[in-house]
């Protein structure tokens, strides 16, 4: 049993790219599926699939790379509200990471967004986590 699954589909990410891996595997969720969209459309992760094998299903997320460098396109990706402590945000209080650089994935009451996105929508919700 897990108690946090975001926080365990965020660490599988953040090794994955630590060990240079093209794809990581995360069993799937609603929210997770949510989140690797939000990835996806703001260009942090190359592609996804999702399978549906078992009860849970696969999410197969294919991490992005610099073609010459090889530098990962997530430098970080980190957790900010925790189950222990949530962290809400209002419109006016929604958070910018890196001064705009970086995207805050948001769950709000129209769905799961960016930062940015929440704030053209003018929704507030619980900030999940930070990426840049």
């Amino acid at each position: 049993m897990n108690t946090d699954p975001i926080a365990d589909y965020l660490t599988r990410v953040r090794n994955a790219i630590k060990a240079n891996h093209r794809v990581v595997e995360i069993p799937a969720s609603n929210l997770k599926k949510e989140i690797t969209k939000v990835l996806f459309d703001k260009g942090y992760i190359a592609n996804f699939k999702f399978e549906d094998n078992g009860p849970q299903g696969i999410i197969k997320v294919a991490l992005k790379y610099h073609p010459i460098t090889k530098i990962p396109a997530i430098r970080n990706i980190s957790r900010i509200s925790k189950p222990g402590l949530r962290k809400y945000a209002g419109t006016a209080t929604m958070p910018r990471v890196l001064n705009g650089l970086g995207i805050a994935i948001v769950s709000t009451s129209k769905g799961v967004m960016s930062d940015k996105e929440a704030r053209q929508q003018n929704v507030g919700g619980e900030v999940l986590c930070y990426v840049y």
